[in-house]
């Protein structure tokens, strides 16, 4: 069964004549009498009598409401592809990491909202690996994170580098170890750590530097809040691993301070994901290139040094 077999059905019902139905259809009155056939001969039953005028049969009536509902249902499929197509889609979805979410992705909100009102913005805190997940399970359109390329893998996929950061050590204002400015690796793997919680790309990094450096990492809590992992280290003895963007304000707490690793330094790439189907669709096109504008290295650069 094919669609113009349906509508030419259709057409004949509406007119109830084969020569306007052929009009309407804009063909000839040989291919309608040819489509009405072959839709007959898939059901294995007739829809018209034929007579003067065409009248439906009771298989026809039946089948009516049916027809009208299967070209509707077309008609409806077609509209909403072509709003895709044209941007005029309901929300779009966006997974990032907290850092991003706090720090870089407010201008890039605000200036989205301005140009496309229409849409609907969610966006979610999320650690690197669980934001990829529902990516690929197609739960958001864009996923900014700490680059994975084990989970960014596939032609299907498109990743933007946006920047690199370094990983600094929080630690409490009276710590042993704010005696260095650069913490050498020997004496960081004496002390416990507050670490991410499974999910995000962080703990795995730090993890794999702690395998290069033939150390085990001491991992005394897991955490998912940048506030509360201030508020543990805080306490006394445990230090924590984070990304730079992570404690950008940290100056301004007297109770806290951050120290370099020595090297090697520890680096996280962050990235923009998406996939290919969905950079056909413009608000997608519209936020990447946002998102690229004012995370791009030469504008970050151009921040102060403790936002950055």
């Amino acid at each position: 069964m094919r669609l113009e077999q349906l509508q030419a059905f259709l057409a004949i019902a509406e007119t109830g004549s084969f020569q306007q139905a052929a009009r309407k259809c804009d063909v000839t009155q040989s291919t309608i009498s040819r489509q009405l056939q072959s839709l007959e001969t898939d059901l294995g039953m007739q829809l018209f009598h034929r007579t003067a005028q065409a009248k439906l049969t009771v298989a026809g009536e039946q089948f009516l409401p049916r027809a009208r509902k299967i070209c509707q249902e077309w008609k409806n499929a077609i509209a909403e592809l072509e709003e895709l197509r044209l941007g005029k889609q309901p929300e779009l979805c966006i997974a990032a990491i907290h850092s991003v979410c706090a720090f870089h992705l407010p201008p890039v909100l605000q200036q989205f909202c301005q140009d496309y009102p229409e849409v609907q913005l969610r966006v979610t805190s999320l650690g690197s690996d669980r934001a990829l997940k529902v990516l690929k399970d197609g739960l958001v359109d864009i996923a900014i994170v700490m680059n994975n390329r084990f989970l960014t893998a596939g032609s299907e996929m498109v990743v933007d580098v946006l920047y690199d950061e370094p990983v600094r050590i929080l630690m409490s204002a009276d710590h042993p170890l704010t005696q260095f400015e650069s913490v050498p690796w020997s004496e960081l793997v004496h002390y416990p750590q507050v670490v991410f919680k499974d999910g995000y790309g962080m703990q795995r990094l730090v993890q794999e530097q702690f395998q290069r450096q033939g150390a085990i990492l001491k991992a005394a809590l897991e955490l998912n809040t940048l506030d509360a992992f201030r508020g543990v280290v805080r306490q006394g003895e445990l230090i924590a691993l984070l990304p730079q963007g992570a404690i950008h304000d940290i100056h301004l707490d007297p109770t806290l301070v951050v120290r370099s690793t020595a090297d090697p330094t520890l680096v996280r790439q962050v990235v923009l994901v998406t996939t290919q189907d969905r950079l056909q669709i413009p608000p997608i096109q519209r936020f990447r290139e946002l998102v690229r504008e004012v995370m791009h290295p030469a504008f970050l650069t151009r921040l102060p040094k403790a936002i950055v």
